[in-house]
């Protein structure tokens, strides 16, 4: 239960990480200077391209350990990053990646139109995300990011390679001392197939909610 507890709250903090960081690299891709679309054009290609394991590897050990050489040579003590906070930074870190990507194409599909007609009445670049663009671009940007909130749940699992205990670690502890491997996966796979389903009902309500007055698929088709 504990470790399911943790699966839940590591792909919740880090979809919602993702989600900002997202949000942030989809607009200074569209909209910002030459500078801040390299950089972000390199962090969603590197991201992208380097297998996630390696990633979290790399981010959990290497990221840790470059915050307390940093801390150290400021005159500070190194500190212990709990196991969430950095599961939950780890994969937030991958998720904005792909975010950013899912964020920005459902940007472009919002008729241009509306956004010509915000800046037409003068709104600020903020004012102008809050007011229009994000509100416009939720019922495009649903489906992607409803699979990026999958892949954060599934993604909770590579966790347990640097020892933090989820859902998958917590199995594996459990087949080994009672020696029922074939019980306990299948327990964990059928534990991770009822998070799917549940997910996938309240997403289907979200979407049909931010879809309202808009044509249905069906009828796209």
């Amino acid at each position: 239960m504990v470790g399911l507890l943790h699966t839940i709250e590591i792909a919740i903090g880090a979809t919602c990480l993702g989600l900002l960081i997202g949000i942030g690299g989809a607009y200074g891709k569209l909209y910002g200077g030459p500078v801040v679309r390299d950089l972000l054009a390199v962090y969603t290609t590197v991201v992208r391209a380097v297998p996630e394991l390696v990633l979290i590897l790399l981010l959990y050990y290497a990221g840790t350990d470059l915050i307390n050489q940093v801390l150290a040579a400021l005159g500070y003590q190194r500190i212990d990053i709990s196991g969430l906070a950095a599961g939950i930074a780890v994969l937030g870190f991958v998720q904005g990646a792909y975010s950013t990507e899912v964020i920005r194409g459902a940007i472009l599909a919002i008729p241009q139109g509306q956004i010509e007609a915000a800046r037409a009445y003068g709104m600020s670049p903020g004012l102008l995300l809050r007011r229009i663009t994000l509100p416009a671009m939720l019922p495009f940007a649903i489906p992607g990011l409803a699979n990026l909130w999958l892949i954060a749940t599934k993604d909770t699992a590579l966790l347990a390679v640097v020892g933090f205990y989820e859902l998958t670690l917590a199995t594996r502890q459990a087949a080994g001392v009672t020696k029922a491997y074939l019980t306990f996966y299948l327990a964990a796979g059928a534990i991770y197939l009822l998070v799917t389903l549940i997910s996938n009902l309240i997403i289907g309500r979200i979407e049909a909610r931010a879809r309202r007055g808009m044509p249905s698929l069906k009828e796209a088709r």
